[in-house]
This record gives C-alpha cells, sequence and structure tokens, in this order.
C-alpha cells in the first residue's frame, strides 16, 4: 500500500466545490491552502469546503515569493491571509482547530528562512504530522523541523496552460516515474508522501475534471489517504 496525506493549494476557485464533493464522495480528508485574494473572491465556495469538513491553512494573502520579501512584508502576508480565515472560519462556524501554513512556490523565504520559521513557531502555527516521510532529503533540508508544510510529490498540473507544452501526458509520466530526481517515486509500495495539487480553474477549463482524473488514478493504483494530524495535537 501507499500512503498520502492529500494537500490542495490557491484555493479558494470557481471549481473549488467540485473538487470539495469529490473528496466527499471518497472519503478523503484534506488540507487547502488558501490564497487569500482568492478566498475573497469566491469566499462562499470557501465556506464551502469548510462546511464539509476541509482544513484550511494559510497560503499568504497576494502569493508571493517569499525570498524577495523582507521579514516584515512576509509577516504582513502571513497575518492579512489570517485575518481573512479568521473571517471565513466565522462565517462557516466551523472552530478553527489548527492553523497549517505553506509558503507560495515552496519558497521557504531564502536568506530569512530561519526568521520565518521562528515566526510561524512563535505564533502558533501547526507542524503537520510528517514523522513518516523518511527520504533523506526531507532531513537534510530541515523539512522535518520546519513549521511550514511542504511536499513530496506535485503533480505539477498547474503547467498545463494553452501553448505551455506541457499535457496531460506529463503528469501521468510523473506519476509513475520510478525514479523522479526526489528519489521519492509515487507508486512505489510501501511509500509514504504528502501530495500536492491545486485547485485552479485555468486547468479546469482545458482539462475538465482534471482532480478527479488524476486523484482518481492513484485510488485506482493502490494510493490510501490518510486524515491529516498534526504534531502535538
Amino acid at each position: 500500500m501507499i500512503n498520502a496525506v492529500l494537500t490542495i493549494d490557491d484555493i479558494a476557485s470557481e471549481n473549488t466545490p467540485a473538487i470539495v464533493d469529490y473528496l466527499c464522495e471518497k472519503e478523503i480528508k484534506a488540507v487547502m491552502f488558501a490564497w487569500g485574494e482568492r478566498v475573497e473572491q469566491y469566499f462562499d465556495n470557501a465556506v464551502y469546503a469548510l462546511k464539509n469538513g476541509v482544513i484550511v491553512g494559510n497560503h499568504s494573502y497576494s502569493h508571493p515569493d517569499f525570498s524577495k520579501l523582507t521579514p516584515e512584508e512576509g509577516f504582513e502576508e502571513i497575518e492579512k491571509c489570517e485575518k481573512v480565515l479568521d473571517r471565513l472560519y466565522s462565517a462557516a462556524g466551523v472552530k478553527r482547530s489548527f492553523r497549517p501554513f505553506r509558503f507560495p512556490y515552496g519558497n521557504r523565504g531564502g536568506n530569512n528562512r530561519d526568521v520565518f520559521q521562528r515566526y510561524l513557531a512563535e505564533n502558533g502555527f501547526d507542524k503537520l504530522d510528517d514523522r513518516m516521510i523518511t527520504y533523506p532529503w526531507w532531513k537534510e533540508e530541515g523539512l522535518d523541523k520546519g513549521i511550514d508544510t511542504l511536499w513530496t510529490f506535485d503533480f505539477a498540473e498547474y503547467n498545463i496552460r494553452k501553448d505551455s507544452g506541457f499535457t496531460v501526458d506529463d503528469v501521468m509520466k510523473r506519476i509513475n516515474d520510478p525514479a523522479p530526481e526526489t528519489n521519492a517515486p509515487l507508486l512505489a509500495d510501501g511509500s509514504e508522501h504528502i501530495i500536492l495539487i491545486h485547485a485552479h480553474d485555468e486547468t479546469e477549463e482545458l482539462v475538465p475534471g482534471y482532480f478527479m482524473k488524476f486523484i482518481g488514478y492513484l485510488l485506482d493504483h493502490g494510493v490510501h489517504f490518510s486524515e491529516p494530524s498534526f504534531i502535538g495535537r
């Protein structure tokens, strides 16, 4: 069996409710990371996610590259999204039990990386339980100690855009790659993963039902999605 935790970036979007309905149908618990501006744009769709059991975490307000920000600018991005999420949870009538965070693009702040980690720790953000991840690079890069949530596998389906040359076949090659650069093949029996996919209407337009297609393929090939848990909770 292959075990994984599912994470979904960049909500909210027009296709968020369809994604949530599929998660409910398949009884998959997931963490969705919220892009604050987009939550404001599709607020009701984000409420729908919360009311249907999704954990919604912070993905910054405007989705910047944190390596290009000062610490103060980065803190402001996080705190502005926090205010949006507080309003969101209140509107949904759901208790905010967990506060995970993911850096946009997985960029953890460059030279200010340690500053941001201290900020997340001191301000009560929750670390997704990643103790099942045993790939050497996970510890070598300090990901086992970081508060933020990274991933072991990225579908990269956000690259499917008009004239990009990146297609569904490229996503499938990534899924089935027996020897990726990370040395963390997704479909290796007994492997453990944190999986990343995105809620993008641009992808939906070009590949209708892409989320169901890719996640369904994993389900058909032995991937079991575990409920997210948080260290110390």
